[in-house]
């Protein structure tokens, strides 16, 4: 599977708030790195993390572009709300062995309605 389509595969998982579906996709030992936040390592850490993510927020996942070079796939999405983002996902063997996004993480916090830390306002 190339991957472009492990990409397409996981906007779909995640829009359907999936986190097993999700989590099926990354390697054992896969490490997903969300800049905002620390590096999460291990398929199980990753799908906890996902678990958490979707109780406390309602995502969509809304493809602007896929591109593909090699092993990395890139997307390029935005949400219902006006967030923007960009992932990158290195794919070995039909799975994501690393991934890391960059999105802006006060505005999904306040557009969410969630907490904001003190240290961030």
């Amino acid at each position: 599977m190339s991957p472009r389509d492990v990409v397409r595969q996981w906007v779909d998982a995640f829009n359907q708030a999936d986190p097993d579906a999700l989590a099926a996709l990354y390697a054992e030992e896969a490490v997903n790195h969300q800049v905002p936040e620390e590096p999460v390592e291990g398929r199980r850490s990753i799908l906890e993390m996902f678990e958490r993510e979707f109780e406390n927020a309602d995502m969509t996942c809304i493809v602007e572009n896929i591109f593909e070079d090699g092993e990395w796939a890139i997307l390029e999405w935005r949400d219902p709300l006006g967030l923007r983002g960009c992932g990158f996902f290195r794919v070995k063997g039909g799975k994501i062995v690393f991934q890391r996004g960059y999105w802006d993480k006060l505005s999904f916090l306040r557009q969410h309605g969630l907490p904001i830390p003190d240290t961030m306002e």
